[in-house]
């Protein structure tokens, strides 16, 4: 089946206001079947007492780019959690830069995936990788309990339009 982009759309309008996310200053960008793209301009709000970016942040959004990465490939309101992520923190992030994160779908499986993301500065630089493994159940965190979070009143169009022969 194939993604509805209209779904798609009114998702990424509805997590983006998300409180974490706002706390953050974290935007999805996009949403694609495998890949999610996420940036962030970095605040005072960001930083640890010595001047770089807390490395609770680097790790937020590249879990946040490797979750979301696996959305699009899931059935629809399916439910998934992070279990663990192993980060690997490259370089210094300072106030005043604007991070660039992709996030992949490495594996998909019944139960288990896994996915990556990658954290880049405006030049390319490679900032951070981190891989993740994420636990499929049904009742874990689906769509569903976004919209019943964030805007119950929310109706989001079908996630996959129906192919026609």
């Amino acid at each position: 089946m194939k993604l509805n982009p209209e779904h798609i759309e009114e998702v990424l309008k509805l997590i983006n206001q998300g409180p974490y996310f706002r706390l953050l200053n974290i935007d999805i960008l996009s949403l694609e079947e495998g890949r999610c793209i996420v940036e962030a301009d970095i605040e005072r709000k960001h930083m640890n007492c010595f001047g770089g970016m807390h490395g609770g942040v680097y790790e937020s959004i590249m879990d946040t780019a490797a979750y979301w990465a696996l959305y699009a490939e899931m059935p629809e309101n399916a439910g998934f959690i992070t279990l663990d992520q192993n980060a690997n923190l490259t370089r210094a992030v300072q106030e005043g830069m604007h991070v660039h994160c992709e996030g992949r779908v490495v594996k998909r499986g019944s139960s288990i995936c896994i996915c990556e993301a990658e954290m880049t500065d405006e030049k390319g630089r490679l900032l951070g990788l981190s891989t993740s493994k994420v636990f499929v159940a049904p009742s874990l965190q689906p769509i569903s309990a976004a919209i019943d979070a964030l805007d119950p009143t929310h109706k989001l169009p079908p996630k996959f339009l129906e192919e026609s022969y």
